[in-house]
């Protein structure tokens, strides 16, 4: 059976110009890398007809690492739309060079249903995640020079400093350092640590910003910390806001490719959904919304992490209004929420599918209460039985939800042929705009418990002493009314771990919380949530190479 880079191989691209053409767009707005990437100029965005278009969501049950394949989903339902006559872009984020090396490997699709080129979007792109960490180590040398001057010093207080560097790379080294040591000349000495790009608060203002001039308003707004007599320092007052956009100017406009059947993919951004937004930038979305009569995105991890973000901060922050919810499952996945050992999901064992049901139960439950209709995308996997697929579709039809088989890494758009059909049956029939989970307006305590309660199913909330500092800083500072972009495990409903299925009458416990003001939304975090990753025992890296050709070889 080929690989996934033995598919993208095969694949005879088409010249970026014929995919752009497909969008209306013509070769001079093009700003070209190579023959088959390029970047589109933000003046073709059309925010009157973007509001209103026709926006599908695709998400997914707790992830699991048997794997969901949302991406791919994401990719393979595009082609489907595309080749039953529904002109469609998919819309994604950006891959990050940590899971490429690391763990998790490529984020461009698989099989069939991929984005190309595959190797250049896997590895450095466009640039867009340099461009980023040279604007956030930018304000992190920025401010610990100030700290250094004598003439034009701030004051800043470094023990209130809380910007870190940044770098796109798994490093379990680099989490806690000590800088400025070899004596007066090196700077102040204090410790700080490193976070990976796809982490910094840059990659979620770009990805919420409006255009450059947003872009450099949000990131004059980045908190630095305090002064010595406690007066609250901003980047503004570093004046770091105008050099960290120029840093950016390009990596600002969103990014053409093609699926491998030749359709229109947008890819732009990429913050984690755990710790961050968890979904491609609003210019992006709003891109595809203003040159496709479908855009089909999605948002990293569970619903309850990426898509629950998706609606109440990037939808409510951009007027976005998506008509239905893809919502991935596999077999395999919801036997592990059964508790299956993860050595035996590939096994037929129809009591343990059904054990994990309530996994899925929960996470359409919990897209019903933003006012839209959910699909459920059974992803099919060859050890998948038919009496397991047909557990799956009867009990969402007993919940009054189609569940359509899928099965895009062996048949591309072909094998989401049936899916598209379901999908724009929903598109067609939905009623008004979505509905946010809460009103930004109310007070930080109330936000976190709606979100908590309502979609991890939480019982109650507890704060640690820190957290309730955090809490008084925020009142403080006049950042009550910002969203929350809650920080908590992919791997649970819970903030716990271990507690798969749909755990029930658990306590959250926030630690702390992380004020993002350029970004615009505060983070909550629960449990131990990790901002830079390490390596796994054998790190992916050690398999890819290149030979004297240019060939690339193990990228998945």
């Amino acid at each position: 059976m080929p690989t996934d880079l033995d598919i993208a191989r095969q694949a005879k691209l088409r010249p970026i110009e014929e995919i752009a053409a497909q969008l209306n767009v013509p070769e001079s707005e093009l700003y070209k890398f190579g023959p088959y990437i390029a970047k589109l100029p933000l003046h073709l965005i059309d925010k009157e007809r973007a509001a209103g278009g026709n926006l599908i969501l695709v998400s997914a049950i707790s992830p699991t690492p048997a794997g969901e394949g949302k991406t791919t989903m994401s990719i393979g339902l595009t082609q489907g739309l595309n080749r039953i006559g529904k002109q469609t872009t998919v819309v994604l984020r950006e891959p990050s060079l940590g899971p490429v090396f690391g763990i998790k490997g490529g984020a461009t699709g698989g099989g069939y249903s991929q984005v190309l080129p595959m190797e250049d979007i896997n590895l450095h792109f466009t640039g867009d995640f340099a461009a980023i960490e040279k604007a956030h180590n930018l304000l992190a040398a920025l401010i610990d020079n100030n700290l250094q001057s004598k003439r034009r010093s701030l004051g800043i207080d470094p023990r209130t400093v809380l910007w870190k560097r940044a770098m796109d790379m798994n490093d379990r080294a680099l989490r806690h350092i000590v800088i400025g040591l070899g004596g007066t000349s090196s700077g102040v000495p204090r410790e700080t640590g490193f976070d990976i790009t796809a982490a910094s608060e840059i990659m979620a203002i770009l990805c919420l910003a409006e255009d450059l001039e947003d872009l450099k308003r949000r990131c004059g707004n980045i908190f630095v910390g305090f002064t010595h007599d406690k007066k609250p320092v901003f980047a503004r007052d570093l004046n770091a806001q105008g050099a960290m956009a120029a840093l950016m100017k390009h990596a600002i406009k969103p990014n053409l490719v093609q699926t491998l059947e030749g359709n229109p993919a947008i890819i732009h951004g990429g913050p984690f959904a755990n710790i961050a937004q968890g979904t491609n930038s609003i210019i992006a979305t709003r891109m595809g919304l203003s040159l496709s009569d479908y855009v089909v995105t999605e948002a990293g991890f569970g619903f309850d992490l990426g898509a629950e973000k998706f609606f109440d901060i990037k939808c409510v922050t951009a007027g976005l209004s998506p008509k239905a919810v893809v919502l991935v499952a596999t077999v395999r996945a919801l036997k592990y929420h059964g508790e299956v050992p993860l050595a035996e999901v590939q096994k037929p064992n129809p009591d343990g599918l059904r054990r994990g049901l309530p996994n899925l139960e929960k996470h359409l439950e919990n897209i019903r209460k933003f006012g839209v209709e959910p699909v459920v995308a059974i992803n099919r996997f060859t050890t998948d039985t038919d009496e397991e697929i047909e557990i799956v579709r009867a009990h969402c039809a007993e919940l009054g939800v189609q569940a359509v088989e899928a099965r895009v890494w062996a048949e591309g758009g072909k094998g989401a042929e049936e899916l598209a059909r379901t999908v724009v049956e929903v598109v067609e029939r939905a009623e008004g705009r979505f509905k946010p989970l809460y009103d930004w307006s109310w007070p930080v305590e109330q936000k976190i418990e709606t979100v908590a309660r309502e979609i991890y199913g939480a019982a109650a909330i507890d704060y640690t002493p820190r957290a309730k500092r955090d809490l008084r800083k925020i009142r403080q500072l006049g950042l009550e009314q910002l969203p929350v972009c809650i920080a908590k495990t992919q791997k649970s409903l819970s903030d716990n771990p271990k507690l798969l299925g749909r755990p029930k009458d658990f306590i959250v416990t926030v630690r702390e919380i992380e004020i993002a003001a350029g970004a615009g939304f505060l983070v909550p975090i629960t449990g131990d949530i990790m901002r830079m990753p390490g390596l796994p025992e054998e790190p992916a890296a050690e398999h890819i190479d290149i030979d004297r050709d240019g060939n690339i070889t193990g990228l998945f």
